[in-house]
Parts: C-alpha cells; structure tokens; sequence
C-alpha cells in the first residue's frame, strides 16, 4: 500500500471525494514553491502534484509552460525537485506527492538512479504524460517494482478498444482529462464528463480523477460529483505567475478543496 493508496482508502471510509492539486516545481523558486507546497496540505489537499519542469512540455498551455520556463530559468534542476519532496517530508510524511512531467529529464538521469533516489526522497507515484502503454518496459514497470504508482492519463479520444492497454499497469488511480487538448484550454462539464467515468470505472477498480478544464469551487464540486476527485492546475499556476502572495494562494486552494469536498 502506497501513500496514494492509504489516502483513497481513507477517503472512501469516510465517504468523501478527493481534491488533487498541480504546483510547477521552483516556479517561480524554490523558496516560494517549497512555502506553497508545504500549505497545500492544510488548504484541504488530497493528494499533491508537484510538475517536474521541463522545455518542451507538449500536452501543457500556455500557462504551465510558462510556469515550467519560469522555473528552468531560476536553476530548477530535477535534483532539486527531489530535494524539495525530501524537504516537505520532513514535516509532512501522510501527504501523496506525484511527479508529473515528460520522460527526458528521468532518461537523462538514469531510471535505476532516478527511481532510487525519487523513492528515498518520499515520491509516492509518477505520471509520465509521452510514456504510452506500449513503453512499459522503460519506467512503468520498473516503479511499480520500485513501489511507486504509475498513473495513467485517459481521455475523451481513449475509446473502449484502447481502455485496457491503457489501464494495464496503472496503479494508484487513473486521472481522466476531461476536455481534448492541453491544459487551460476550455472548461470541463460535468455532464460530458459523466459517462466516460462511468466507462473506465466499469473497467478498473482504481479510482477515476478528472482534471483539465477546473477553476472554480462550482465546476470542482461538479467534477467531482461525477467522479472520485478533481484535480485543479492551472488555475492555481495562473496565481503564482501573477505574484499573489502564497497566503492568498492557498485561500484560492481551500475553496477549490472545499468545493471538492462537498460534492
């Protein structure tokens, strides 16, 4: 049992839906970032998604691609991903924390290497968004080795023919994009959301979390209504690029989490 698969188990018993969270690792540094990620937490966070920054982030708007810029350009290395996750787990050893971004910079550093030290560090599951089924081999396999979630992204276009390669593997839960394209493009429904959780839930047991497209308590609480959470990113990113003060940020959060909550 990971800390991911504690966390649902909890909410499950408690009958409640899960609110997930997505932060740019070092955006817009590392102190601010850190600050941030050590608030979500109390701000009603589930489950953290800590972005692993990266220049050429193919399934991100423009508002997380700059977040990612922000951050390289500050010296964020994923070293110091790493540490952050070290860092908030001084404090913090209950919260999930998953690594979301591209494969390069895990190649680069060496999966041996990179699952050792992510494990060490405290990362609880990985979603690794140009690693398709086919490449399991490469990282999917070995983190569940390693004991780590591989979380899978499905999506509007995932028809029932490509439902099972997708969920093989998978582990943790399977977060759903609600809308087809990247991230902040358009707003989700939850009545064309509906169904298509209904579809994977028919076919896994993993819990179904639906991002893309969130932004305000309503559309969370909709969401989230209709599936087992609701994961909110570039709402949150949008703040930080605008400077608000981090106290201001996680206000923002707690209302996104309350919405989650109450559905």
């Amino acid at each position: 049992m990971t800390r991911i698969d504690d966390c649902f188990a909890r909410l499950r018993a408690q009958g409640r839906k899960a609110f997930v969270s997505y932060i740019m690792a070092g955006d817009p540094d590392v102190a601010t970032s850190l600050e941030l990620m050590k608030g979500l937490p109390a701000a009603g966070v589930d489950v953290i998604e800590l972005g692993m920054p990266f220049t050429d982030p193919m399934a991100d708007g423009p508002t997380i691609q700059l977040a990612g810029q922000r951050a390289l350009e500050g010296g964020q290395t994923l070293q110091k991903t790493l540490d952050m996750v070290a860092e908030f787990r001084k404090g913090d050893n209950t919260t999930p924390i998953v690594m979301m971004g591209y494969y390069n910079p895990i190649y680069s550093r060496g999966v041996e290497r990179f699952l050792a030290d992510a494990t060490a560090a405290g990362v609880d599951g990985l979603i690794v968004v140009d690693l398709p089924p086919e490449e399991d081999e490469e990282l999917c396999i070995p983190a569940n080795r390693a004991g780590m979630n591989f979380i899978r992204l499905a999506t509007p276009t995932t028809d029932d023919r490509r439902l099972p390669k997708v969920l093989q593997n998978t582990s943790g839960f399977v977060y759903y994009v609600s809308i087809t394209g990247i991230t902040g493009a358009a707003a989700a429904e939850a009545t064309d959301v509906a169904p298509e959780v209904a579809r994977i839930k028919a076919a896994t047991d993993l819990p179904v979390i639906v991002g893309f497209g969130i932004r305000s308590p309503e559309t969370a609480k909709a969401i989230a209504s209709v599936a087992d959470g609701a994961v909110v990113g570039t709402a949150i990113v949008k703040l930080v690029e605008e400077k608000r003060p981090v106290a201001e940020i996680l206000a923002f959060v707690k209302g996104l989490a309350d919405g989650a909550h109450s559905a």
